[in-house]
């Protein structure tokens, strides 16, 4: 009961900070200003690490499931937003951000608790478990600043009302941090798979295991470069640039999540 009441406390944490980003007016005006708010983001992302620690290595062995990647993706890409916030002012990924938070912290508490992991003691598993991580949180950023990107487009059309809702930054700059964000996920995936492959071929003696996660990895990796040499090549930027990031980051989701809310949640395996 304590253990939920404390995820409680952070998913509620999360979802009021969400309304601190949003542009002033009335009630609002008397919410705490951004860059203080920030410093809450911190803090309730601190105690959603040690709620999180507290599942996964609880009774001294690592535990994974589905409940718990959403969670630490979540976690993630709060701390990596955290961090990308001093360079761009882009407030408006937190009104995404944090309510999605706060709904995995939820999720992680409520959710049967995840499967031992075999060779968890292993350091090459461990270093791969970590950029895989860290993958699919970036994978997170990079959707949530096309979802962004597209309503920045979208301004320039209809500029009255989503300008006043969102007071989004110039889409150039979108742009530029969408395809930061996209190049480094497409680095941390191809890290994934490779160490990955080592892993496998150590453990297992075969280099890529045919498998719904292999298949769903590769087949997002695949995306996100082909998005990147477009880009480069052909300058592909708008629409075309919003939904290649999304079917990558749709891939991505499904080559770890997805499977394992199928054999928790549906087969209970």
């Amino acid at each position: 009961m304590h253990g939920i009441l404390l995820h409680g406390l952070c998913a509620a944490a999360y979802a009021v900070l969400a309304f601190c980003f949003l542009p002033r007016a009335g009630a609002l005006s008397r919410l705490p200003p951004a860059r203080v708010a920030r410093l809450l983001v911190l803090a309730a992302a601190v105690l959603h690490a040690r709620l999180l620690f507290d599942q996964m290595f609880g009774g001294g062995q690592l535990r994974f499931g589905f409940s718990y990647a959403l969670s630490a993706t979540a976690l993630l890409g709060v701390l990596l937003y955290w961090v990308e916030s001093f360079f761009f002012d882009l407030d408006a990924i937190y009104r995404l951000l944090l309510p999605i938070a706060a709904v995995c912290v939820l999720i992680s508490a409520f959710v049967g608790p995840g499967v031992a992991v075999a060779n968890a003691a292993s350091n090459a598993f461990r270093a791969h478990f970590v950029v895989a991580l860290l993958a699919y949180a970036t994978g997170m950023v990079a959707a949530l600043h096309a979802l962004l990107t597209a309503v920045a487009e979208r301004r320039l059309h209809h500029a009255g009302d989503i300008r006043r809702a969102f007071e989004l930054p110039p889409l150039l700059v979108m742009e530029r941090v969408l395809f930061r964000s996209i190049g480094l996920a497409f680095v941390l995936l191809s890290v994934t798979l490779i160490s990955g492959a080592f892993y496998s071929e150590r453990v297992a003696q075969r280099p890529l295991p045919f498998s719904h996660k292999t298949v769903f990895a590769l087949a997002s990796w695949l995306i996100f470069g082909g998005l990147l040499i477009g880009r480069y090549s052909r300058g592909w930027r708008g629409r075309t640039a919003v939904r290649w990031t999304l079917a990558g980051f749709v891939t991505l989701l499904l080559a770890y999540v997805g499977s394992r809310f199928v054999s928790q949640v549906i087969l209970h395996r």
